[in-house]
């Protein structure tokens, strides 16, 4: 896999996302099509979910968290699948793990200690999460002790009120810090998507944070009362495509929250694969922010292997 030249930003285009609109009926009826059009079937749907699998940020993000219990999910993520089942499968244990494990700057300190010696980065959720409306500047010193912690991977929230109240500007001055609190640590843009009162709303906030120099866009806290869809999913992953259509940099999309179903994971990889191309089916550019499915995607490959269904408390996540 290439290593990607990451996005710089750009200055700020107002008549460019002005220009942005979302035909919301037609996008609805592009994401009814995803749903039962492709029938993926055994040694397929095996290969489809591993990928789906090495695409997950494995995430806790409890008030209740421990340092344990952050233990547990990384020892999770070393090894998400038992190794039985990957033999069986006819695949190398140690070329299956998740994409990242996400939790709060408290236990960042104890994943990265946990995750030594591997491959696995460390994502933080930062400036208020889940909200994002506490102090400014804390929101900035919150990103600069993460990264001094050892996260390689930010997950910042955008203030919504900028969205909400067509301060692009705003926006992409609160992005751009931001990006460059981040310093070398990769950046997620959280849009809260639930929270922007449009697909059109949504559109032009992915640009504006692509603009400013995200290197992911993300649907949602996961807190929302509305998290990932297929419909802001394929809102989001045009913008991707625009801009790199544009300026030649590829932007990464994590759809977060909802999503704890094998089949659900599914059309999510077919949309991206038929929108953006085989390139964006990497955990460099594609993430999963839903642990649960973790759980259903290793019931199925047990199904496939041995025919049998197990009961989900043998699949626990952490």
């Amino acid at each position: 896999m290439n290593t990607l030249q990451r996005n710089p930003g750009l200055p700020l285009d107002l008549d460019w996302v002005l220009s942005v609109q979302a035909n919301t009926s037609a996008i609805e009826r592009r994401c009814k099509t995803l749903p039962g059009r492709r029938s993926i079937k055994k040694e397929h749907q095996a290969a489809w979910l591993l990928k789906a699998l090495i695409c997950i940020d494995l995430t806790t993000l409890s008030g209740d968290d421990t340092e344990q219990r952050v233990r547990r999910l990384c020892r999770k993520a070393r090894m998400p699948v038992r190794s039985d089942l990957l033999h069986a499968l006819d695949v190398p244990p140690e070329r299956v793990h998740a994409a990242a494990i996400c939790v709060y700057h408290e236990m960042v300190p104890a994943a990265v200690a946990a995750l030594d010696g591997s491959n696995i980065p460390v994502a933080a959720v930062s400036t208020g999460f889940p909200a994002g409306l506490s102090p400014y500047a804390l929101r900035l010193a919150e990103i600069g002790e993460s990264v001094k912690a050892g996260a390689a991977e930010i997950d910042i929230v955008i203030s919504r009120r900028h969205v909400l109240s067509q301060d692009w500007q705003a926006l992409y001055e609160e992005m751009q810090s931001f990006r460059a609190a981040c310093g070398e640590a990769h950046v997620k843009a959280i849009l809260a998507t639930g929270e922007l009162g449009s697909l059109r709303n949504v559109a032009r906030a992915s640009l504006i944070c692509m603009m400013a120099g995200a290197d992911f866009i993300k649907t949602s806290t996961g807190k929302e009362s509305v998290n990932a869809t297929l419909p802001v999913s394929l809102t989001m992953i045009r913008q991707i495509r625009d801009y790199y259509d544009r300026t030649g940099y590829h932007i990464g999309y994590k759809p977060a929250g909802g999503i704890s179903k094998a089949k659900d994971s599914l059309n999510y990889l077919a949309l991206i694969k038929e929108e953006l191309g085989d390139r964006w089916l990497q955990p460099d550019l594609f993430r999963f922010g839903a642990s649960s499915l973790l759980g259903d995607i290793e019931r199925q490959l047990e199904h496939h292997v041995s025919g049998h269904y197990s009961a989900t408390h043998r699949h626990a996540i952490g």
